[in-house]
């Protein structure tokens, strides 16, 4: 059980009442939206990762839907407070997670932030942030243009007007040519 704030319960949670919450063959964006999921693969592979944990035969491994079938989310009014607070330094996203194991012995824990967070156990700096960009788009953007953006967005502050298009990346001809064709754009 995660005790959790009132958005996460309703959102990502059971609270949502979303079967695909729960369907081991939901989309990478479902499974990304399912609080359930995220903790029981979590649990079991003891990381994540933006790829491997989403993939479809992580997803339908029958251990993981075993799993994710037993974890519940309940709202916790002074999580929901946390999530609410107007003080930065005191507003949390976290969860108290009740594990009950097989011989009935329960195992208590909670965080507040993630580590990476400003006010977690382990902030990131600017090296963790570009390590993160590297990874997720090794496959995508070539190591000139990861190089070229990450200089933009270090000199953000002296951008000139009219130069925030430098924010964008050029994605490669190859990656791009795998987009769908969206006739009449997004919106």
């Amino acid at each position: 059980m995660l005790h959790t704030s009132n958005h996460t319960h309703v959102v990502i949670g059971t609270g949502s009442n979303d079967p695909q919450k729960f369907d081991p063959k939901a989309s990478r964006e479902t499974l990304d939206h399912s609080v359930m999921y995220i903790f029981a693969v979590a649990l079991q592979d003891g990381v994540w990762h933006h790829e491997t944990s989403y993939a479809p035969e992580r997803a339908c491994r029958p251990d993981t839907v075993e799993l994710r079938n037993k974890i519940s989310t309940v709202e916790d009014v002074e999580w929901t407070a946390c999530y609410h607070d107007p003080d930065p330094e005191k507003r949390a996203f976290g969860a108290r997670a009740v594990v009950t194991l097989t011989n009935g012995e329960v195992i208590t824990d909670e965080l507040a932030v993630a580590d990476a967070h400003p006010q977690g156990a382990r902030p990131f700096a600017r090296k963790q942030y570009e390590g993160k960009v590297t990874d997720l788009a090794a496959h995508v953007i070539d190591s000139a243009e990861r190089d070229r953006f990450l200089a933009a967005v270090a000199g953000v502050a002296e951008l000139p007007a009219g130069k925030l298009g430098e924010l964008n990346v050029l994605v490669r001809p190859e990656v791009l040519a795998t987009a769908p064709v969206i006739p009449n754009g997004i919106f």
